[in-house]
């Protein structure tokens, strides 16, 4: 009996400490000093606010959580919620913010500065980069465009939803750039595939910009793909009348003025019978 009761005693030591570090994990340090303890909702509020303007934005989003989980009933809980989202953003942190202007949305689908959180939502993926592409510089256009798609989604259900919101103006300005980076994300495709002789493959490329963004900046470089592509298919019909739709809609584009530059001649197989 002794001796079972030596070998069960450490073990149960062990276990009581390690519920010992989970309970400090999940309650924090017993020794650890809450400075709001004892304070009001609007006190802890004017906190996070000051915090926010000293840009310490991790201390911010602690005391509007503090708020929170505290008064959740309160006429703070749900501006300490937007507070949140946008010191969220304010950090770079874009997963982070959509997902508490979701659950902002979500809480409060009625609520007079709902407009808002779906603007930061489109803000926060608008402004999303790797940590590849914040080291090298990389063009929008070179990106995935997941991040741009899911900014153009929220950047619509707030000008569909709320046509009257301060923010309309700015969301259908992004939505327009958004819209030309995404066109121009499919020709940055669209070329990688002609210099490797995937005609078919850039062609659909070309075509999906026709499609899907026909108001785009990417419109006349997609028909001058798309004429190419059918070119080196051999394709001469779907050539020719692609290339009546460019010199109707794009008069002076160089294959139709038949003034193409050096570097072009070289992989726009086309243009070499215009000399």
């Amino acid at each position: 009996m002794k001796y079972t009761v030596k070998r069960i005693l450490p073990l149960l030591c062990v276990t009581l400490l390690a519920l010992f570090v989970s309970a400090c994990a999940i309650f924090g340090s017993p020794n650890e000093i809450d400075d709001t303890k004892g304070w009001q909702a609007d006190r802890i509020y004017e906190a996070g606010e000051e915090k926010m303007q000293d840009k310490d934005y991790d201390k911010a989003i602690l005391y509007f959580q503090k708020l929170e989980s505290r008064f959740p009933h309160g006429k703070y809980a749900a501006q300490a919620q937007l507070e949140i989202a946008y010191a969220q953003y304010k950090k770079q942190d874009p997963i982070s913010c959509v997902a508490s202007a979701d659950r902002f949305i979500k809480l409060h689908p009625n609520h007079p500065n709902v407009d808002y959180a779906y603007y930061l939502k489109g803000l926060a993926s608008f402004n999303e980069r790797g940590f590849i592409e914040k080291y090298t510089g990389q063009e929008i256009n070179d990106r995935d465009p997941k991040a741009l798609k899911l900014s153009f989604a929220a950047f619509k259900e707030l000008t569909d939803r709320y046509p009257k919101s301060r923010y309309y103006k700015d969301a259908t300005q992004r939505m327009v750039y958004l819209v030309n980076a995404l066109a121009q994300h499919e020709l940055h495709v669209a070329r990688y595939y002609m210099q490797r002789q995937a005609y078919l493959a850039a062609l659909n490329r070309a075509k999906y910009v026709l499609e899907y963004y026909p108001n785009s900046n990417a419109v006349e470089e997609a028909l001058v793909i798309s004429v190419s592509a059918y070119d080196y298919m051999g394709l001469d019909d779907l050539k020719e009348d692609t290339k009546r739709i460019l010199k109707t809609n794009y008069p002076q584009n160089p294959l139709i003025t038949g003034k193409v530059n050096q570097d072009e001649k070289v992989w726009w197989k086309f243009w070499e019978s215009l000399y």
